[in-house]
């Protein structure tokens, strides 16, 4: 069996992981919100204000940070005003984007901010560039923030809030490179400047404003963009999707090379981070301006059966080693990345959850979300590892990894091995201070196409793992193939 030699500096401090690394997006598409996380007023799934009991729960058992709203796409079709008030009187409208279906805007602002509260995380919402105007978002922030008695807040109080949500998180538009209005960057860029004086301040608080950043490798987006807003001093960041797109297969149907791709194509997140933060700070090099990744992960072809434009598909241990390693790039670029979520929550791409009526299943996603859990408010530590390729094709490294310092003083560290064939030893040395409790879980299966199912939905879980050894600050760990571990030292 091969060894790795790790190394991991307990001494050394790196910076803070921010919570908010491990968050959710939601939109209206397919079966995210209706039939998925909302079942309205008279399902008979257990609900609180038709909202899933089920889903809260598990959300709020991976510690889920926050969550972005209503998209994507949708988000720049979406006028809020038509989802508040009396459900009977809300306007029914197309849902353009995703498959030509109505939607009747029973989930709207109060029942997003509820779902919100119900799991204990933070809001972040999408405002519309794209088709809505400026008066249109500036209401939206008051309705959502502001205490004084105007007209906008006395309607807030008639449909049932009193107190503002003080809602922090603001994107000024969605895609608006593409769906969100096909502009040219220069041409957003003075919109969104525009836009953003006047999403106010309301009291104390401060909306942490995210301008629409780029897709993948557009470094010219970027570019432009920051040429553009650094000088207002009103961005607190701009946000990055990356897809790893494989849309010709299904997810239960990659070949070994199809497997390559995708995994090569997650791991390429390290490199697009680095170069668009490389770009960011030619104009803004006190790094005020921080990146948010809220829309990264798997896209394959739709589930047959299910409408196309709806997304539905299933989710393997390739997607548990995605996540895995996309989780440990934004580990350890903490200082870079200031919140990332991944796409979507429910039904929906690279969800953590699947339902079916009133059964519920957690996809290896959702267990390595709940085993990285445990890195959420800690400190980066320095790590490093002589790692290997096991694929020169695509270049793809075998093993992710990323550690941090807990507030007690003990070490959580995880690991990924995304060789689909082989098993390695990694060999890692513990400098600093001396660890004699350890604890592991573990997630793995027979191979990367395995998954959960409504028949065996607890075929992939995580699990206590005991293959390791430790001896004078020296821990020898198995890692198998398509493995991904999670390591707690005292």
């Amino acid at each position: 069996m091969t060894t790795l030699k790790m190394t991991v500096n307990t001494t050394v401090k790196k910076g803070h992981i921010s919570p908010l690394i491990y968050g959710s997006f939601a939109e209206h598409l397919g079966r995210c919100i209706y039939d998925g996380i909302y079942v309205g007023d008279n399902s008979d799934i257990p609900d609180t204000d038709g909202i899933r009991n089920d889903i809260v729960e598990a959300l709020k058992a991976i510690k889920l940070p926050v969550l972005r709203w209503p998209g994507g796409c949708f988000a720049d079709e979406y006028h809020w005003r038509d989802g508040i008030g009396d459900k009977s009187k809300r306007k029914k409208m197309i849902n353009t984007h995703w498959g030509m279906v109505i939607d009747d805007n029973s989930f709207g602002t109060h029942e997003f901010l509820r779902l919100c509260e119900l799991i204990g995380c933070e809001p972040y919402i999408a405002g519309n560039v794209g088709s809505g105007t400026v008066r249109e978002m500036a209401e939206w922030v008051e309705y959502l923030n502001c205490a004084a008695p105007t007209s906008v807040v006395l309607e807030r109080a008639a449909n049932g809030r009193i107190e503002p949500w003080k809602v922090k998180y603001f994107g000024i538009g969605n895609e608006n490179w593409a769906c969100g209005g096909n502009m040219r960057p220069e041409y957003y860029a003075d919109l969104y400047r525009r836009y953003a004086v006047y999403c106010r301040n309301y009291g104390s608080g401060r909306l942490y404003k995210i301008a629409c950043g780029p897709s993948s490798h557009d470094y010219n987006w970027t570019d432009k963009l920051m040429e553009s807003i650094t000088a207002t001093k009103d961005c607190s960041a701009i946000s990055l999707h990356h897809y790893c797109l494989m849309t010709n297969v299904r997810a239960t149907e990659l070949s070994s090379t199809d497997y390559a791709k995708t995994i090569a194509k997650a791991q390429a997140m390290d490199k697009i981070i680095e170069k668009h933060w490389e770009i960011m700070g030619k104009y803004d090099p006190d790094r005020r301006i921080k990146l948010v990744v809220d829309e990264w992960g798997t896209w394959y072809r739709s589930e047959p059966g299910t409408h196309p434009s709806f997304l539905h598909q299933q989710n393997t241990m390739t997607d548990a080693i995605v996540a895995a390693g996309t989780l440990d790039i934004f580990n350890n670029k903490c200082n870079i990345v200031d919140m990332a979520n991944i796409a979507q929550t429910v039904n929906v791409l690279q969800s953590v959850i699947l339902t079916s009526g009133k059964q519920l299943i957690k996809t290896p996603t959702y267990h390595v979300f709940d085993i990285y859990k445990e890195h959420q408010n800690n400190m980066l530590l320095e790590s490093s590892c002589e790692n290997r390729i096991f694929n020169s094709d695509e270049e793809i490294y075998a093993v992710s990894h990323s550690a941090s310092l807990k507030p007690d003083g003990s070490v959580f560290l995880t690991l990924s091995n995304a060789d689909p064939d082989k098993a390695y030893e990694t060999d890692i040395n513990l400098i600093g201070n001396n660890y004699d409790n350890i604890s592991a879980e573990i997630l793995v299966s027979d191979n990367y196409l395995s998954h959960n199912t409504f028949t065996e939905p607890e075929k992939i879980k995580k699990q206590t793992y005991t293959q390791y050894k430790l001896k004078n600050n020296r821990l020898l760990l198995t890692l198998p193939a398509c493995s991904v571990v999670g390591i707690a030292l005292k």
